[in-house]
């Protein structure tokens, strides 16, 4: 008898390692976009900062820039898009198959795009820029060079973020999905254990964190079993795929986990859309995530969570506990060369102690539109725009800072997710009429960061959209900002570029504005490019600047307006 129910458990297990590479993607018909050994430093479907990562991050062969891109198969170029953040210089190529292939951070386009990208630049005079060729314009086949390798954008470092999309649907689907070689033999690591205690909506009531050991292979809880006080628990692991040959703490493929071995939680990083990538806040734990930068995949499902990576004939994790009888709860996590982490344990139920409940003034539905409305201040927060029901507490206070002109609103606290931007609207107190126009909504970030949310004056209130919980005042911004010359002199002879550092002294967030700038060279634009990482606009000298004596003129505008201008004349 035990060897059958062995057998049996075995199976179930062997199913539910079952993944999606078994499914019609075409195995041979895309190339690595890069001729050496394909090492990553980014997995698809990885937990980011408010996102899920898109793409698969290959690092670059020595560390540097300029390592040539190659196409992953026979293509033509569908968009192109520059910007300061985010991708930085981008390519798409559409396919015959169906799929579009994307390549972002890019040093370099090859020549014939860059000359077209920087023709139309000139055109809209902008650096940041967004173009759709037509059909066939350009073309590259199978293992052409389409550009370089570069660290534009968002990157921390050299890299090629690649992606695989379905061209009608614009969703992402896991490149290692389609055959791309990437050697790995190490299995996925675990690095703790979460468990919350909730009541009967899912609520979090308590939560506490347990370490782990290694045994034979397998992870275990000290002692083997918990013994929890509540009716109900729901887990979250922190895991991480550490990959062959690089130190990278990359994501996982898969999590499945089994009560009793009857699989009752499951998720592949297959596929999902642009559309539902936030929710990754409500998958993760997001107060860990903002205190701490830990990661924990909340192997249970909130109500508000629509992520879609999820088996839906599942019963989303929730285990009920029982007194007098121990439950047995497995987690088989695995990568896609089929590398796997095991963590098993046993759970009861032990005296449920009653908790305070906390003290709030709001309560808040996940399901329906909330409003919040004071003498001092209108909260407006859409439907979807929480992954559960907040109990949200609320109140005001006088902060005597010069340059504080409303009372600072806490609203609960940033530990807190909000999926969908709220409105919010703040009444102005002893703001002279002169500096209305410089007022912002300020929100009081982690370590103190005073942030700018922009902000629009409506019937007597400055108001904004927020995506953030947290502490928020109106405060003025009447300082220009600042331009340093970097690489910059009155003669600019032998020198292949002009370098400044723009910079402004209260950053930006939600609706806040980066700063705007134009520089011309004897009147006429010129195409500075923007690292917004490190604040600096660099202007590439070409033939449009002849030899001789020159007037340069560089404006720098911030959200509220304040303007810094730098004139001088140069050489070449």
């Amino acid at each position: 008898m035990r060897s059958t129910i062995f057998i049996i458990s075995l199976f179930i297990i062997s199913i539910s390692f079952t993944t999606s590479r078994e499914k019609s993607y075409p195995k041979d018909y895309f190339r690595s976009p890069v001729a050496n050994t394909v090492r990553l430093s980014g997995t698809f479907g990885e937990l980011r900062p408010n996102h899920l990562h898109a793409g698969i991050d290959i690092k670059s062969k020595d560390g540097g820039v300029g390592q040539p891109i190659l196409s992953a198969a026979n293509g033509y170029v569908s968009r192109i898009k520059v910007q300061s953040g985010g991708y930085g210089k981008v390519l798409y190529i559409n396919h015959p198959n169906g799929y579009t292939t994307v390549y972002a951070h890019l040093q370099k386009f090859s020549k014939e795009v860059d000359d077209f990208v920087k023709q139309k630049q000139y055109e809209k005079q902008s650096f940041e820029i967004e173009l759709f060729p037509k059909p066939n314009q350009f073309s590259f086949e199978k293992g052409e060079q389409l550009g370089k390798m570069g660290v534009t954008g968002s990157s921390q470092g050299p890299h090629l973020h690649f992606e695989i999309r379905d061209t009608k649907t614009e969703k992402p689907v896991n490149p290692l999905l389609f055959g791309i070689d990437v050697v790995d033999k190490r299995p996925p690591i675990i690095n703790g254990l979460k468990v919350y205690f909730l009541n009967d909506k899912k609520e979090t009531i308590n939560s506490k964190i347990y370490k782990l050991r290694k045994i034979g292979g397998k992870y275990r809880v000290y002692g083997d079993t918990l013994n929890l006080g509540a009716w109900r628990v729901g887990f979250g692991v922190k895991t991480y795929d550490h990959m062959t040959g690089v130190h990278n703490w990359n994501g996982v493929y898969s999590i499945n986990m089994l009560q009793d071995d009857t699989p009752v939680y499951n998720f592949e990083m297959e596929t999902f859309s642009f559309g539902e990538t936030r929710y990754v806040n409500a998958h993760v734990d997001y107060e860990e995530r903002v205190t701490k930068r830990s990661y924990f995949n909340r192997c249970y499902l909130l109500p508000g969570n629509k992520l879609t990576i999820y088996d839906e004939k599942l019963n989303k994790g929730v285990v009920d506990l029982f007194a007098g009888k121990a439950q047995k709860i497995t987690m088989n996590i695995m990568d896609l060369n089929g590398n796997k982490a095991n963590l098993e344990f046993w759970v009861k139920r032990s005296e449920v102690k009653r908790n305070d409940e906390a003290s709030f003034n709001y309560f808040l539905p996940f399901e329906e539109e909330n409003i919040v409305k004071t003498d001092e201040i209108q909260l407006y927060f859409p439907k979807g725009a929480l992954y559960n029901n907040l109990y949200m507490k609320y109140y005001a206070s006088n902060d005597a800072s010069s340059n504080v002109y409303s009372s600072v609103h806490h609203v609960h606290d940033m530990k807190t997710p909000v999926h969908r931007y709220y409105d919010i609207g703040i009444k102005p107190s002893n703001l002279p009429p002169e500096l209305k126009s410089k007022a912002f909504i300020a929100y009081c970030g982690k370590d103190n960061q005073m942030m700018n949310c922009g902000g629009k004056w409506k019937n007597g209130m400055l108001k904004t959209k927020a995506r953030s919980l947290g502490d928020y005042c109106i405060m003025v911004d009447k300082t220009p900002p600042k331009i340093t010359p970097v690489r910059f002199s009155s003669n600019m002879a032998g020198y292949s570029r002009m370098t400044f550092k723009i910079k402004d002294d209260i950053a930006v967030t939600d609706k806040g504005k980066d700063l705007k700038f134009k520089a011309t060279v004897d009147g006429q634009w010129i195409l500075m490019e923007y690292d917004l990482k490190k604040d600096l606009i660099n202007y590439w000298f070409d033939d449009r600047i002849e030899k001789g004596k020159h007037e340069f003129r560089l404006e720098v505008t911030d959200d509220r307006g304040n303007q810094s201008v730098f004139e001088r004349t140069f050489t070449r």
